[in-house]
């Protein structure tokens, strides 16, 4: 079972070789390491490792806090590892995905997390059904009186609090999007994206282009990402598309990107809806010969 390490640091003035020397003694022979900051989720090298972790492969790290910031998080992450056939194990806390203990622990903070929101979700009914039994008006006395202070800063928490939830499904999208644009029709971007994903967790181009051009403004994503697409030659099309998939996931399989092309409903050179690996494989050796394979 290949043993995959992950560490990470925030700030250039920290070293992450204590945990480097802490998953290589643990049996990992492959580590990758990050400078980055615990909450951003759009972190380039977790993407990656999450894109190219295959079946039976374990994601190590030394604690927890050190893959993610918050609970929703880390079961995001663990719930991307599990659709591949991955664990994860941190090797300070009791978490190991591959063992019965470890699942049981899981099970118990994805329930307190459950817990947690509809606590949440209790006390502000609670509090809205007291303030009317008074004989309050709910609501901000700023809003009301349509004062710009207020205003402005009822937009800054909308705000924050769309970004906050982009950053929690920046993995689907984010290292696609970077690698993909302008050189990509957003249409076929958008395809990419939404072909390994759950239908309720798919993207709409009007949903994704919004959350693109969040990310850009918030400096996120650079400016190159929403400009215009070269025009491509049609006999270009597929052979770039394939080669997306596979600059995705260097390891994956000719039979998995069929799979993957025919959950996109992409047709074959000859029109057909059922791919072959030797349609694949053509595809991508035209690509090469057209610079577009890394």
């Amino acid at each position: 079972m290949p043993l995959i390490g992950y560490a990470r640091v925030s700030t250039e003035d920290q070293t992450t070789l204590p945990q480097s020397q802490a998953l290589k003694s643990a049996g990992c022979a492959d580590i990758h390491e990050e400078q980055a900051s615990g909450g951003n989720r759009a972190r380039p090298v977790l993407a990656r490792v999450l894109e190219r972790i295959g079946k039976g492969d374990t994601l190590v790290v030394v604690r927890i806090d050190r893959l993610a910031r918050s609970l929703s998080h880390l079961l995001e992450v663990i719930e991307r590892l599990e659709a591949k056939g991955a664990f994860f194990r941190s090797l300070t806390d009791p978490i190991d995905t591959s063992s019965p203990q470890g699942k049981f622990t899981l099970q118990v903070l994805g329930a307190a997390a459950e817990f947690e929101r509809a606590l949440i979700r209790e006390r502000t009914k609670a509090g809205l059904a007291s303030a009317r039994s008074k004989g309050r008006i709910g609501g901000n006395p700023g809003l009301r009186a349509r004062d710009p202070a207020a205003l402005r800063k009822v937009r800054l928490a909308r705000h924050d609090g769309y970004m906050e939830r982009l950053h929690e499904t920046a993995l689907d999208w984010v290292p696609h999007v970077r690698r993909l644009r302008p050189d990509m029709p957003w249409e076929d971007v958008l395809r990419i994206i939404n072909a390994p994903l759950p239908r309720e967790r798919q993207w709409t181009q009007s949903r994704l282009l919004r959350a693109v051009n969040a990310y850009v403004r918030d400096s996120f994503l650079p400016e190159t990402v929403v400009g215009r697409a070269g025009r491509r030659e049609t006999d270009d099309r597929l052979p770039a598309i394939v080669a997306a998939i596979k600059g995705a996931d260097p390891d994956i399989t000719l039979q998995a990107i069929c799979t993957r092309l025919e959950a996109m409903r992409e047709r074959t050179p000859r029109g057909r809806t059922s791919w072959q690996p030797s349609s694949v494989k053509m595809l991508l050796e035209r690509a090469e010969r057209l610079g577009l394979l890394e």
